[in-house]
């Protein structure tokens, strides 16, 4: 089973929740899509790392056989080229790797290089496989890098748990493709409501099954979990708020190995998972 972990802003519990459930299962593989500010190796810390570079092809001109069309100029619709004083340049921050100006080119005048944006790292902590995309400081988007952890996916059959990036940009819908199931983290109040309304959305876009989790869990008032309700939203589980538990994921400890009560917590949710992914599965077969 594939489970994406989601939420609307960055420090709402996603990858504490991530964490913890990839922990808690007997053999699994966690991700970490979140490739701009990678965090789920602080608490693994895996070893045996086995780094891999990450390239993207980058458009360069031959200007011998540049005609100074600009017909390249005008297709990049990201504004990767420009034509300065009598020459293309190309901004190659801005480059999609679409290859499309290379295509277009009449007098094979694009030819492509090879560009490093990052790097995916490989190592083990106990029964857990990590995978960790890191992107380069300046680069513009991540999802080459996403597109070669979900290749990894699909060579393990395990439980695997996707540390997808907070919001509900491009990398993020690149990173729950691959997923039977995606949990919504929020937080109890009302930006936490409005976060989670946000990933609620993309999920329902997707036509993803989905349950949430409630961080941060307190008596009263709880916005966000109003919204689950108003939205028949299955609430998965509920984790208190527990100054202990923020003192514990400051030091990078992972709870359910060094804590009974959270080990249970997250065993239960687990469970609840697995189920909720067996009839989803049974119901799509139907159909």
């Amino acid at each position: 089973m594939k489970i994406a972990v989601l939420s609307g802003k960055g420090g709402t519990g996603k990858t504490f929740v991530s964490v913890n459930l990839a922990a808690a299962s007997k053999s699994s593989l966690y991700v970490d899509c979140d490739v701009e500010e990678p965090n789920g190796y602080l608490f693994f810390k895996p070893e045996n790392v086995d780094k891999r570079p990450i390239e993207v092809k980058i458009p360069y001109f031959n200007e011998e056989l540049c005609s100074g069309c600009r017909k390249c100029v005008d297709f990049c619709k990201f504004n990767a080229l420009a034509y300065i004083g009598n020459r293309v340049k190309v901004f190659d921050r801005l480059c999609h790797s679409c290859g499309g100006c290379s295509l277009l080119c009449e007098r094979k005048a694009i030819f492509e290089k090879d560009k490093i944006i990052g790097f995916i790292e490989l190592g083990a902590s106990e029964n857990v496989q990590v995978a960790t995309g890191i992107l380069n400081t300046g680069e513009s988007t991540g999802v080459p890098i996403i597109k070669k952890l979900l290749e990894i996916i699909k060579e393990r059959d395990k439980n695997t748990f996707i540390d997808c990036p907070p919001g509900s940009a491009c990398t993020v819908m690149e990173s729950i493709k691959e997923s039977d199931y995606c949990i919504l983290v929020a937080e109890p109040t009302l930006f936490g409501r409005h976060n989670l309304k946000m990933v609620y959305e993309l999920v329902k876009l997707f036509n993803k099954p989905h349950g949430a989790i409630l961080n941060k869990y307190m008596d009263g008032d709880n916005p966000s979990e109003e919204f689950c309700l108003e939205n028949h939203i299955k609430i998965l589980g509920k984790v208190p708020f527990d100054k202990n538990l923020a003192r514990i994921n400051s030091k990078g400890i992972i709870a359910v190995r060094e804590y009974e009560v959270y080990r249970n917590l997250f065993k239960k949710i687990l469970a609840d998972l697995e189920e909720e992914v067996r009839y989803e599965t049974a119901i799509n077969s139907k159909w």
